[in-house]
């Protein structure tokens, strides 16, 4: 399946877009003319950024694991459950090496502001229940 074009993702046209649960909105946008290249995403007045490469690597991951994979957004100071999104995006064993979050401090939550962008862009299947959600690729 092909991914669709979605329109925005652009810093003056970012994507509005709302957690996994529902319960929070967040604008993201890509930003290439940062150093590292950024998907930044808004949360009220926080700005969270993560490497862009963030995108085409989970796809890519979730692509070769072929199933649903638990969410498991967490806060950076708080420990990722084991086999879930976030825990890939922490891993030393992931393409960047470690942490896909760029800032200290604000480098989580990568399992609750990374789905939805899949989702938005066509590359993923996202569940919208008030807890446990899940992924997959398209």
């Amino acid at each position: 399946m092909a991914a669709k074009k979605a329109s925005g993702g652009a810093r003056d046209k970012p994507w509005k877009l709302t957690t996994p649960s529902g319960s929070s909105e967040f604008t993201a946008f890509r930003d290439a003319e940062l150093d590292p290249p950024a998907l930044v995403v808004q949360v009220g007045k926080t700005e969270l950024r993560y490497h862009l490469s963030a995108i085409e690597d989970l796809h890519a991951m979730l692509k070769k694991h072929g199933d649903w994979m638990l969410l498991g957004s967490a806060d950076e100071q708080k420990p990722a459950a084991e086999g879930t999104i976030e825990a890939w995006g922490r891993s030393p064993k992931n393409p960047v090496g470690g942490w896909y979050g760029l800032k200290k401090g604000l480098r989580g939550r990568f399992g609750m502001y990374l789905p939805p962008v899949l989702e938005e862009l066509g590359l993923a299947e996202v569940e919208h229940n008030p807890k446990n959600n899940r992924m997959r690729a398209k």
